[in-house]
């Protein structure tokens, strides 16, 4: 099943986002939640902070999973993952950060890396609740066009489309890693929820394509349309639309 909730803007969209993962967390105080990286859940990770200041949600017994994480940068690394995740959300709010899991980009045995985590999501997950970005070209975590339906945690060398949009972040493109360890599509389909934000005219066509429903291999991002319980939370920009009411 589908939830699709259309908002007016980014803030709104935050807004929503933050509201549904702490009444999660109220439901069940040991909530495995599967987090993202990138521009798009900046906002919502403020949002919590602000939530958890406020006392009106505790992470005290959360356990967070991340998707995805660079080949060849280290956790203290400005550009990785894991100083990410620290910066917007974890040193902010009152997390056991031993409870939080990002794959390490590092490993000599990339593989085995790999199946470690793989095994960690199943021993400690799968997550209740997945948080997702889509990108441009319909990859959801690193899984890039083309990726395998049936894919597990993974080596993926990223498409050049994904290290342009990503670019943003590092001071070059040339800058930006070239490969990344990622959650596979079979890993994120065992969440028990799943949670995508969109926002900008640029996800545009990429939403457009997500609600045809039809599933495709090219489209990585498609195969959640087959997910019994997702919730898109769509700016209007986004969805297409440049006025008329929430839903």
């Amino acid at each position: 099943m589908v939830q699709l909730i259309i908002v007016d803007d980014y803030k709104k969209m935050s807004e929503r986002a933050k509201d549904i993962i702490v009444h999660q967390i109220d439901k069940k105080p040991e909530t495995v939640l599967g987090l993202a990286t990138g521009g798009t859940p900046i906002g919502t990770y403020k949002e919590l902070i602000h939530a958890n200041g406020e006392n009106t949600v505790d992470f005290s017994k959360v356990s967070t999973i991340n998707l995805d994480e660079y080949i060849g940068l280290d956790e203290e690394h400005p550009k990785s993952y894991r100083y990410f995740m620290k910066n917007e959300l974890f040193l902010h709010i009152n997390i056991d950060e031993a409870n939080t899991y990002v794959p390490k980009g590092t490993c000599e045995d990339l593989d085995k890396e790999c199946r470690r985590y793989e095994s960690l999501i199943e021993d400690i997950g799968p997550p209740d609740l997945q948080l997702l970005g889509i990108g441009e070209n319909g990859h959801i975590g690193f899984n890039e066009p083309g990726s395998s339906m049936e894919s597990e945690t993974h080596v993926v060398e990223l498409t050049p489309s994904t290290r342009t949009a990503n670019a943003r972040f590092f001071n070059t493109k040339e800058e930006v890693p070239t490969h990344a360890i990622t959650m596979g599509i079979r890993s994120i389909m065992k969440s028990e929820r799943i949670l995508l934000l969109a926002s900008g005219k640029r996800k545009r066509k990429a939403i457009a394509r997500l609600l045809e429903g039809e599933v495709d291999v090219n489209f990585p991002a498609s195969i959640l349309m087959n997910h019994p319980n997702v919730t898109l939370i769509l700016d209007k920009e986004a969805y297409g639309v440049e006025e008329g009411n929430d839903a």
